[in-house]
């Protein structure tokens, strides 16, 4: 059986990406930029740098030298009630699927719930409780990450690619 690599994505312009090929791992912070909205009301908002994406992805799989992937994605949150939230998730989530079919990746969708429930401690709940323990699950899971995660708060898109390790 060839080698896999494991790729899981915390959608969204706060989110992270995180690798695994055999005993190896890379994390990175899901590139961005902010730039004027498009609306009449002055503000701003965040945009992935597709450029930046698929320049990662290249690496990455170049330098594993698999054809062998496979890439999970959160879910995005998807809420009529929080708008602009929604929208931006559904941005996020449009540019990282054209870089994604653009490079080749097979890929699939994870809710955050599946994962967390396979690697988080049982009976977290809340925002702030869930980030602290993905944040802690993945300093110890992966403490050579242990600096990103910490300035992240989180280590959701490595615990993804975890999961997708652990499952397929």
């Amino acid at each position: 059986m060839k080698d896999k690599l494991y790729i899981g994505i915390d959608n969204g312009t706060s989110g992270t990406i995180g690798f695994i090929y055999n005993n190896e791992s890379v994390f990175v912070k899901t590139p961005v930029r902010k730039e004027q909205n498009y609306t009449k009301k002055k503000g701003n908002i965040s945009r992935i740098v597709v450029e930046q994406l698929a320049d990662i992805f290249a690496d990455v799989i170049g330098k594993y030298d698999t054809e062998n992937a496979l890439c999970l994605i959160e879910r995005p949150m998807v809420n009529p009630t929080r708008f602009k939230a929604t929208i931006s998730a559904i941005r996020a989530l449009e540019a990282t699927l054209i870089v994604l079919e653009w490079m080749g990746v097979p890929h699939a969708y994870i809710d955050s719930k599946e994962w967390q429930k396979e690697l988080l401690p049982i009976g977290i709940k809340g925002s702030p409780e869930l980030k602290k323990a993905s944040m802690d699950i993945g300093i110890r899971l992966f403490p050579q990450h242990k600096e990103l995660i910490e300035k992240h708060k989180d280590a959701d898109g490595m615990l993804i690619a975890e999961f997708a390790r652990r499952k397929y």
